[in-house]
């Protein structure tokens, strides 16, 4: 399903909603008193069922004859969706989570930097760079993130793989909490560096060094996390 960005109060009744379950504060296999939220949201019973519709459809709740409407197991959730990602990233910090995603980035940019190198076209590459100098000139924490996000959003498309491209939501996610948790703590080193040596391998068509930077730069991002994390 696609990001839900319906406002007023049908989407202060989605959110609301979502972030108390992802919270934990209705848990799994909770069922859901409908009367209850309808006086507590002062919204119709018709508004509140489409309001659940959107949750439905990305797996968090379900409704069964007899059982009513209930909260599912965590594992029947679409982690992937973009609204279910950022409602997770929006609360407490979640370790798990991080470490989840942080195995995800090992994984998908090292193979995308490689392929990223193999096919960025000019206006790839102007991209990246645009993102580097940002960061590189970034005057605090916001904007050094906002940067170091564009510049692996710019990466991902410069596979021209689409399957790839729309990982973007999942790499930006794991990325701006890394860096919240990494930035809030403790200043980490100087990220420009690592970020050029992938640059300067997708711009000379170098593949294998591209992957080799590209790992370097996740390895480094992972040994900061786990060092503020504990």
């Amino acid at each position: 399903m696609a990001d839900y960005q319906l406002r007023g109060i049908h989407g202060q009744t989605v959110e609301t909603l979502a972030r108390r379950i992802l919270a934990g504060e209705i848990p799994e296999g909770a069922t859901l008193d409908l009367l209850a939220l309808r006086e507590e949201f002062d919204v119709s019973l018709t508004a509140l069922r489409e309001a659940l519709k959107v949750l439905s459809a990305k797996g968090i709740i379900d409704a069964r004859q007899k059982r009513g409407t209930f909260v599912t197991p965590r594992s029947s959730w679409n982690v992937l969706d973009g609204d279910v990602m950022r409602w997770r990233s929006s609360g407490p910090v979640d370790l798990g989570l991080l470490e989840n995603l942080d195995e995800v980035r090992s994984i998908v940019e090292p193979a995308s930097a490689r392929l990223a190198a193999e096919r960025a076209t000019a206006e790839d590459v102007a991209a990246l760079e645009d993102a580097l100098g940002r960061m590189a000139s970034a005057s605090d924490a916001a904007g050094a993130v906002e940067a170091d996000l564009d510049f692996h959003r710019s990466l991902l498309s410069a596979t021209h793989n689409p399957f790839l491209a729309q990982m973007e939501r999942v790499i930006s996610n794991g990325l701006a909490m890394r860096d919240k948790v990494v930035h809030d703590a403790d200043p980490a080193d100087d990220p420009v560096p690592s970020h050029r040596a992938v640059l300067e391998a997708i711009r000379g068509k170098d593949p294998a060094g591209a992957e080799v930077a590209m790992r370097a730069l996740v390895d480094k991002a992972s040994e900061d996390f786990r060092r503020v994390a504990g």
